[in-house]
C-alpha cells in the first residue's frame, strides 16, 4: 500500500526531474523520487 506525503523541493531539481520523466523511465514524479528514495537507503544501509 502506498501512503501520500508532501515533500518541498528547489525548482531546479523540479526541472531536473521533469527532463528525467521526458526520457520514458519514470511515469511521474512521485515515481522518481520514490526511486531515489530506495537507491539511497540501499546506500545508507550498504547494499549499493
Amino acid at each position: 500500500m502506498k501512503q501520500k506525503i508532501s515533500i518541498t523541493i528547489d525548482e531546479k531539481t523540479v526541472h531536473d526531474i521533469l527532463k528525467t520523466i521526458s526520457t520514458g523511465k519514470f511515469r511521474n514524479k512521485s515515481h522518481v523520487v520514490e526511486y531515489a528514495v530506495r537507491k539511497l537507503l540501499e546506500v545508507e544501509n550498504g547494499r549499493d
